[in-house]
């Protein structure tokens, strides 16, 4: 079968489209056929290499997936032809995280792609607790994108920002696929959104999606005293942040008293100044989030279902095409997922 794969650390150049042996299932996995699978900045930091991060070689990269089971148990719920989705994450089961539904908090989690072998690939074995059922108004494409980014914007705004209909939200970033996330699951609650970006024609795009305000981050000199403007110089109620040092001043200047500052990434850095004296006067909650669990993202699909939410997807490449797939995302050229179909 084709799988794209890394034999070394390096930029997106050094991944391989190659022929490998098809998976055998573990006790009691699924094989899944892979129809789309959606690419996220961890393929990145995967291909560059992190700190403690140890691969076997080929490592086949990819989290997100959407496809057809191929193979199961006898007495698995899974059926030959059914059409899932993958969840991403992988735990213990055992722990008292895990026991508490909070399996993104347990100490043995992973992620696809990461901890184990990837979906960028054309069969995959999976625990069948793994998979859920694909909606069924969404493409295969679709489907994939779905899962890592709109799992861990679900994690964000439901189950630690707590976020209510009538509030106003700051999503820094947007165009990336937590952000736009971000912005579609916001306005699903009845939220008011505002949104940053370098890029003109990105905000444009998420202002036809529902946002009331775009910021272009180089053309405005200070972004918190327009934020405060915005929002009659109460601040926002809750700030979404995938990008981490480079935001974290904005944020503490532009949320209001009593708000929330919920973050899951640092792709600008993990280190910031913070002005403690700020934070408790003004009361905040700094919120950090790590994707979410199997509960979280059978929710999330319920909500995808029942909204008839379709992700937004910034194109759709043969899975031959992963290098230049993954250079464009390298390059923050998109406006929206990146899928690969195989």
């Amino acid at each position: 079968m084709k799988a794209a794969v890394i034999r070394q650390h390096g930029e997106p150049d050094i991944v391989l489209v190659e022929d490998i042996p098809r998976p055998e299932t573990g006790a009691g996995e699924v094989l899944v056929k892979v129809q789309a699978a959606a690419l996220n900045h961890l393929d990145l930091w995967v291909c560059k290499g992190r700190r403690g991060l140890s691969l076997s070689w080929p490592h086949i990269l990819g989290s997100d997936a959407a496809g057809v089971v191929a193979a199961a148990a006898e007495q698995s719920k899974w059926k030959k032809g059914d059409e899932v989705v993958l969840y991403p994450g992988l735990s213990c089961g055992a722990c008292d995280y895990c026991r508490a539904g909070e399996h993104s908090l347990c100490s043995e989690f992973g992620i696809f792609g990461l901890s184990r072998a990837g979906t960028f690939t054309e069969y995959i074995s999976v625990p069948p607790e793994n998979l859920f059922c694909k909606p069924d108004h969404l493409s295969f494409a679709e489907a994939a994108a779905l899962g890592l980014d709109h799992l861990t914007a679900w994690r964000m705004l439901i189950s630690r920002a707590h976020i209510r209909a009538g509030e106003t939200v700051l999503i820094h970033g947007i165009g990336g696929g937590a952000a736009l996330a971000g912005l579609q699951i916001a306005l699903l609650t009845g939220a008011k959104t505002i949104v940053t970006s370098a890029s003109d024609e990105k905000l444009a795009q998420a202002k036809d999606m529902g946002a009331k305000h775009g910021l272009n981050y180089q053309q405005t000199a200070d972004l918190a005293p327009e934020i405060r403007r915005l929002t009659d110089g109460r601040g926002v109620d809750v700030v979404f942040d995938a990008v981490g040092a480079a935001t974290w001043p904005v944020n503490l200047k532009a949320v209001r008293k009593g708000g929330r500052i919920v973050l899951c990434g640092v792709t600008t850095g993990a280190t910031a100044e913070i002005d403690l004296q700020n934070v408790y006067w003004n009361q905040l909650s700094i919120l950090g989030s790590t994707m979410g669990s199997q509960n979280e993202f059978g929710q999330m699909l319920r909500a995808t279902a029942a909204t008839r939410l379709k992700p937004v997807v910034d194109s759709v490449w043969p899975l031959e095409k992963a290098p230049h797939a993954l250079a464009r995302m390298a390059r923050a050229e998109q406006f929206g997922k990146i899928v690969l179909e195989m």
